[in-house]
Formats: structure tokens, sequence, C-alpha cells
């Protein structure tokens, strides 16, 4: 099954919490922070505004951190997204 965002929406799949710190130590499930750091996965078409088609910023495949609170969960196939307005996407991470 595939997701197709609509607007300016966009399907995002979260990066996995760090297990360990910095300095070694291993934490515990309730210790780990949630990861805002996501991939895009999938890209709506943009937002039309009087008639004129708004480019979207992030393409499939980007590294973005996100808001903490902006996201809608969908579980499909067993995997975990979130879906998103442009808006709420804070940064790309870029090397």
């Amino acid at each position: 099954m595939n997701l197709k965002p609509l607007g300016d929406r966009v399907v995002i799949k979260m990066a996995e919490a760090e297990e360990t710190t910095k300095s070694g130590i291993i934490l515990a499930g309730s210790a780990k922070e949630k990861s805002q750091i996501a991939e895009v996965i999938a890209v709506g078409p943009g937002k039309v505004t009087d008639g004129k088609a708004e480019p979207m910023g992030v393409q499939v495949g980007d590294n973005v951190i996100v808001n903490k609170y902006g996201c809608t969960e969908v579980k499909l196939d067993g995997t975990e997204y979130f879906i998103l307005s442009q808006a709420d996407i804070l940064a790309k991470v870029e090397d």
C-alpha cells in the first residue's frame, strides 16, 4: 500500500531514538527521548494560493527536523508513519 499526501502535507518516518548516551550509558525504554529527526517518505503536490501553486520545500529522501506535536500518526503494513503539514517542518538536515 502507498501513501500519497494531499496539498502541502508530507509523510515522514521518524528516526530511531538513541539507545545509548554519548558516554555509553544504555537508556531504559522510558528514558529514551522521542526523535525529532525524520526521513521524508512522500510529498504532496503543494498548496494552491490565489490560483498559484506554491512549491514544496522538501523532497522524498530529505532528512528533516519536525515539530514534536504537529504530526498525525498512521500505521500501515506494520510501519509507523506520520503525516504533517509542511509548516510543521522546522529545518532540513544537510551534510
